[in-house]
């Protein structure tokens, strides 16, 4: 499985073989060897070296651990994510909060709120068709809808604004 994970600003690009317990990281081969030896401990081989894992969280693509004591945070993305990314399906907020914006160009197929109306964050706002699919276009915030810049029907490109919502707090 191809990974890119983000560390200290730089993207290293991984490809796990578990089968054979190797990694191809930034085109070096690495073969590891990792034994769960506690509730939230691993004990992590790599050649020569030894590493503890341990005080895992994950939060969406964001991993945080300690490996030998220190702290760290990274972001591990995967095929899948990359290629969203690649295909311009991030997150469709661009602008700062409570503002929705297209994040690929297409064509609105139904504005699902009406302005005035109470959102929440995470439910669906708008259809957007791109590439000959329907993508559900969900609020970034709670709030209360203030402005809808688009018609049902209308082309819009990528980054353009939709809607705007007034952050409740």
């Amino acid at each position: 499985m191809k990974y890119e994970a983000m560390f200290n600003d730089t993207a290293w690009p991984v490809e796990l073989n578990t089968d054979k317990n190797s990694a191809l990281i930034n085109g070096k081969t690495l073969d590891y060897d990792i034994e769960h030896i506690g509730t939230d401990r691993w004990l992590l081989r790599t050649g020569v070296h030894t590493h503890i894992l341990s005080n895992l969280t994950r939060n969406g693509t964001v991993l945080e651990f300690t490996l030998n004591g220190q702290w760290v945070t990274m972001e591990v993305r995967d095929e899948k994510d990359l290629l969203l990314d690649k295909l311009g399906f991030k997150a469709g907020t661009t602008g700062g909060e409570g503002k929705l914006s297209a994040p690929m160009p297409g064509k609105i197929l139904k504005v699902l709120v009406n302005s005035g109306g109470a959102v929440k964050a995470g439910n669906p706002v708008i259809i957007l068709e791109a590439m000959k699919m329907e993508n559900e276009l969900k609020s970034p915030v709670d709030g209360t809808l203030i402005a809808i810049h688009v018609d049902e029907g209308q082309s819009v490109e990528k980054n353009e604004l939709l809607l705007e919502i007034e952050t409740i707090g």
